[in-house]
């Protein structure tokens, strides 16, 4: 049920991650002008309310200070739009009034959707060996472009409030159920816990690959990347504060938001404009790109694992990573219309948000912890690696205890909190797609314990007996030698029916 349940949020977590590459795809495209077409208000997708500058504090009285606009009260000003928000919703979304009005297709935001998962099929449809070469450049030339915007925004005025206002967290917000879920699920998307993906690609490594030493390096790999980004993004903030004379609170978004409306107008103030804008979205790019990547090869690598042996055929993986990415693609073209955003919004608070995750990731620990054997487990993992870290009994309560513990806690707090969903604070989505929403969570949730009932009502005996029967741990073949390197050793194998069949694969393995 595990698996069923990280393999369908891992398919529609897909599904909608690939419009961040689209719509990189489609600024990086109208970065390659002298004057960037979201800096100005003179374009035919502008309209009237359009105002290039905001000076909020010289608002006075209800009346705006500057000669300029001396006759504009503060009531107006707040009605007036930034030619980067009319940019995004204008020209790249073409929004609609709400989800009830999706309206025409986008069809250039349809064209690099399809030019996106083109990429994404030929860069991993030969698997893991060429994806893996492909990533030595996607992965680490991020972190080149990474770099070079931290040194150019440490050279900005105003950085530096930036960075005090980055490393002096406020802490009331821990209060706030909606901190403790957009934090918990930045820790999955980061690590990609509870996805599925860690599994599928981990089979790929030999048994005596060491797991151990490579979970840390992934942990503070990506703990390292976030916290140097925020470097990044908070010292362009403290300078977009500083320019518009603002507090930089009132300036720092989340989400997408971003990535294409804040940081896309604080590249406008600097010089050589252009060229940020252009080094910003490549580096965006490539780190949605690899996200894919790994997102693609744990759906295709899970259904290929469900495909017996005797049904093999050539070119199927070839095949299978064809049809996964035309149905997402097919599934995506709902987001590209002008109705998409909220689509979009839809699946990332629904489909592979931190509801679905949390109850995934507190499972896993069950399973791991109670029905498998948190003492069984880690014993496979000093067979794997060869000895016993002295953080086994810590990793192990985490497992029994601790993680589960977070999760559902953390999972009851949002149920308790719950608020209607909006868009950007201004639509509220109506109740009908709410209910889809909640149709996606449950698409994955649902697995386990359907799953669950599926095998215990076809297993045989009592209620007892049917539970042992489900739960019996069963090592594979090829993995049973490392367990048992002895042939000899297998007389000392009780002689259950299981048991004997394994025992049986085991010999026609060695053989």
């Amino acid at each position: 049920g595990l698996g069923y349940a990280s393999l369908v949020i891992t398919f529609l977590c897909n599904c909608y991650i690939v419009l961040l590459l689209v719509w990189a795809v489609y600024y990086l495209i109208h970065s390659f002008t002298k004057t960037l077409p979201w800096a100005s208000c003179n374009n035919t997708w502008n309209s009237f309310d359009c105002m290039e500058v905001f000076q909020g504090d010289q608002c006075v009285n209800s009346t705006f200070s500057n000669s300029t606009f001396r006759n504009m009260t503060c009531m107006e000003l707040e009605e007036k739009q930034s030619p980067i928000i009319e940019f995004w919703q204008n020209k790249v979304l073409k929004i609609s009034s709400g989800l009830d009005e999706p309206g025409a297709l986008n069809w250039e935001l349809a064209l690099c959707l399809l030019g996106c998962w083109t990429i994404l099929y030929f860069c991993v449809w030969k698997g893991v060996k060429f994806s893996g070469k492909v990533v030595y450049f996607t992965a680490g030339f991020p972190y080149v472009v990474l770099f070079i915007l931290f040194v150019r925004g440490l050279m900005l005025p105003g950085a530096l409030n930036g960075i005090t206002y980055y490393l002096k967290p406020d802490w009331s917000k821990l209060a706030t159920a909606q901190v403790w879920i957009e934090a918990g699920t930045q820790a999955f998307y980061s690590t990609g816990i509870g996805f599925g993906v860690l599994s599928a690609l981990g089979s790929f490594n030999r048994f005596n690959n060491n797991c151990f030493r490579d979970t840390f390096i992934i942990i503070l790999i990506n703990a390292g990347t976030n916290f140097f980004a925020g470097f990044v993004v908070f010292s362009t903030l403290g300078f977009m504060a500083a320019e518009q004379g603002m507090h930089i609170s009132h300036v720092a978004e989340s989400g997408p938001g971003l990535a294409f409306t804040t940081y896309p107008k604080a590249v406008t103030m600097m010089p050589l404009a252009p060229l940020w804008a252009v080094l910003f979205f490549v580096m965006l790019f490539f780190i949605v790109l690899d996200s894919m990547f790994v997102g693609i090869e744990g759906v295709v690598t899970a259904l290929l694992d469900l495909v017996p042996t005797k049904f093999y055929r050539r070119y199927q993986r070839e095949v299978a990573m064809a049809i996964t990415c035309a149905v997402s693609f097919l599934i995506s073209l709902s987001m590209v219309t002008q109705g998409g955003v909220y689509v979009f919004t839809l699946f990332d608070n629904y489909a592979a948000s931190g509801m679905t995750l949390l109850w995934q990731t507190f499972w896993q620990c069950v399973v791991v912890g109670w029905v498998y054997g948190a003492d069984r487990l880690l014993d496979d993992f000093a067979h794997m690696i060869g000895y016993r870290p002295f953080l086994f009994p810590l990793i192990k309560w985490c497992w029994l205890v601790i993680s589960p513990c977070v999760c559902m806690c953390i999972f009851f707090f949002h149920l308790v909190n719950y608020e209607r969903l909006s868009y950007n604070k201004v639509y509220t989505f109506p109740w009908w797609g709410e209910a889809i929403g909640w149709c996606l969570s449950l698409a994955s949730m649902l697995c386990i314990p359907v799953t669950v009932t599926y095998k215990l009502c076809h297993a045989k005996g009592s209620l007892t007996e049917r539970w042992r029967q489900v739960t019996k741990p069963l090592w594979s073949a090829p993995h049973l030698q490392y367990k048992v390197t002895d042939v000899t050793a297998l007389s000392a194998l009780s002689s259950s029916p299981e048991e004997k069949a394994t025992k049986t694969l085991l010999q026609e393995y060695l053989i």
